[in-house]
């Protein structure tokens, strides 16, 4: 008789689910008490990122040598007066009254080297004290920021597209400056209309500036094109400018040919007599051209022509010209090729009107004083943190491209490259994180829970190779743009 070895071979039972917790998981319901703490933190974490970009491209060195100081001095210095303004703007707020938001906050107060921020009346006295000397101060420091930008990440553009147009910003009360113009949205409200060239590659600010509320002359949009040459980028040798029906002119006509541009604008002034037999079809529409002089101008140009038959409209309306059975888009052009070529640039236009939108989130139709003066100033500190955010979204951009390491973390990452800056905000600068200072050492750290946070570490080690590698900058404010003859 054999006996079993082994009377119970039941085994203890294994659980499952396991006995681990996850320890960062919180659980808030009405019950969970509160307190403070003693930690300074930060809603802008990402703007950590901005600091290393400025010092990146030397942009207090390019201050210092371009601002021209105004005569009311202040505790803070010139620079950190105008960079907190920009930084105020480049958070996201549009008036200086919003300062109170930001005063203590503890990234700002560590950049600036303050315990708080001036109070709000300190920096509406300093903007009170600048005109339009600080206003090209700020178009000529943007300029040079351009250029270093584009050769840091490496970029240039021989032929680049100028799209120029104006927005209206309305105001209320007794503003220098401000007229009854044309107000799509107020009508009959007064407001002063700035005008704005962007370069249609990068999306950039390149010139422009604040206005009274009356629509351009011939003059004025002239004079502004002539502006332009001297913050043109280095490298360009074309330049081609588009504008709609209220920029044509033989005076803006004439700028382009005097700086050596291309130019197509839209036709709503006059009527060129286009040749019958010369109408041809290129697609669904028609096309013709015709060399024309019209009253007033000193030689003949080209003008090209789409017509479009109603019927094909259906329920849309154009603010064209049309008769009995078609609607006609004009255009004067100096561009050579086929009617429907031309008019086909011209149509790579059409991204202006998001950038000025984008411009008017940023601050352009705030006003913040009745000095007209000022809010000349005001406008150019909002477009400059308007490109600020354009040369850093270009900076990742190109990052993110020549990064070749494949690994899961950039398979797998959320890309903060976007064309809008409101996004771009809340994925570069909406991030928080908390600021600890040992051994003399300050630090900012983010929370590993934040998916957001890999990809601005990353970028910021790529702002530091860039800032430990001293790039020569070659700031040629010189003649900047070329064009061969014949």
């Amino acid at each position: 008789m054999v006996a079993s070895a082994m009377k119970n071979t039941a085994g203890m039972a294994i659980k499952q689910g396991g006995n681990t917790k996850l320890s960062s998981t919180a659980i808030i319901k009405g019950s969970t008490p509160f307190d403070t703490c003693g930690e300074k933190l930060t809603a802008f974490g990402g703007f950590l990122a901005l600091v290393k970009f400025a010092d990146a491209i030397g942009m207090q060195d390019v201050f210092k040598s371009h601002w021209i100081s105004p005569k009311r001095q202040t505790g803070l210095g010139c620079w950190r007066m105008v960079m907190g303004c920009i930084s105020l703007l480049f958070i996201g707020f549009q008036r200086l009254g919003q300062f109170v938001y930001i005063r203590t906050d503890a990234i700002l107060c560590g950049y600036f080297q303050v315990s708080s921020l001036p109070a709000v009346s300190t920096y509406w006295r300093y903007l009170r004290s600048l005109g339009i000397n600080q206003a090209r101060s700020l178009l000529n420091i943007g300029s040079i920021l351009r250029d270093r930008v584009w050769q840091m990440v490496g970029i240039t553009y021989r032929t680049i597209h100028v799209n120029i147009d104006t927005t209206v910003a309305t105001v209320y009360g007794n503003i220098e400056g401000a007229r009854k113009g044309h107000n799509t949205k107020h009508r009959g409200k007064r407001g002063l209309r700035p005008v704005l060239l962007f370069i249609d590659e990068t999306r950039e600010y390149l010139c422009g500036s604040q206005r009274c509320g009356e629509t351009m002359s011939g003059k004025e949009v002239a004079h502004q094109i002539r502006e332009s040459k001297h913050y043109l980028p280095n490298g360009v040798r074309r330049v081609i400018v588009r504008g709609d029906g209220e920029f044509i002119s033989w005076e803006s006509v004439s700028a382009c040919e005097e700086n050596g541009y291309e130019h197509i604008f839209g036709n709503k002034r006059c009527t060129p007599p286009y040749p019958d037999k010369k109408w041809y079809r290129y697609g669904t529409y028609e096309y013709n051209e015709v060399t024309y002089q019209p009253m007033g101008w000193e030689k003949p140009c080209r003008f090209v022509v789409m017509r479009i038959p109603k019927e094909q409209l259906g329920d849309r309306q154009l603010n064209l010209f049309e008769n009995e059975n078609y609607v006609y888009r004009d255009f004067s052009t100096s561009l050579k090729g086929k009617p429907h070529k031309v008019i086909e640039e011209y149509d790579g236009r059409a991204d202006i009107e998001n950038c000025i939108g984008e411009a008017q989130r940023a601050g352009i139709l705030a006003i913040p004083s009745k000095s007209f003066a000022s809010n000349r100033v005001f406008f150019q500190m909002v477009m400059l943190a308007y490109n600020l955010w354009r040369w850093m979204n270009l900076a990742a951009t190109k990052h993110l491209r020549n990064d070749s390491q494949e690994t899961e973390t950039k398979k797998n990452q959320d890309k903060m490259i976007t064309n809008a800056i409101s996004v771009l905000r809340l994925k570069m600068l909406f991030v928080a994180a908390k600021i600890v200072t040992h051994s003399d050492q300050t630090k900012v750290r983010y929370s590993v829970h934040d998916a957001r946070a890999a990809h601005i570490i990353d970028f910021m080690h790529y702002l530091d190779k860039k800032r430990e590698s001293q790039i020569e900058w070659d700031d040629t404010v010189a003649l900047r743009y070329y064009r061969k003859t014949g």
